[in-house]
């Protein structure tokens, strides 16, 4: 959505929030349903000591059967990895699209996960099993790709 004009014909410029991707090591990701509590900038601020900080947040996927996706290799490689202090670490991007086209990138180095959970199983239910990766990280940067695009016009 390019904007939108209100009844007043104030224009809104805002991102909608179901047009989004995700990509883990450059391949994008299918069946992401949600990401929740990404924190891109959080400044703790002490009298003797300021540091970015950065929260952990969540993909909600779909439980998908193909051993081979980029998402459920990591998993798997962080179930194998157990208590091991090394975690299997990615490369993750979100990205947010405005009618197909990228708005804002996300990329979120030394990603990894702690913790793995399942949405309900249900035997009297038709719903898909969703899959909810707690992610941590090392750094992330945000770009404006299409600032760039303005910039050099």
């Amino acid at each position: 959505m390019k904007g939108k004009r209100m009844s007043d014909e104030r224009f809104i410029d805002s991102l909608s929030a179901n047009e989004f991707a995700v990509e883990i090591d450059g391949v994008r990701a299918s069946g992401i349903l949600t990401i929740s509590d990404l924190v891109t900038f959080r400044l703790d601020v002490k009298p003797s000591l300021t540091k970015l900080e950065h929260p952990p947040f969540k993909i909600g996927k779909l439980v998908q059967q193909d051993a081979n996706a980029p998402f459920n290799v990591w998993v798997r490689e962080t179930v194998g990895a157990g208590a091991d202090i090394m975690r299997p670490k990615r490369t993750l991007t979100i990205l947010a699209m405005d009618e197909g086209v990228e708005t804002r990138r996300w990329t979120i180095h030394g990603a990894w996960i702690s913790e793995i959970s399942y949405s309900k199983f249900d035997s009297g239910s038709s719903e898909l099993v969703e899959e909810t990766l707690k992610i941590h990280y090392d750094t992330i940067e945000e770009q404006f790709p299409t600032a760039r695009l303005q910039a050099g016009d």
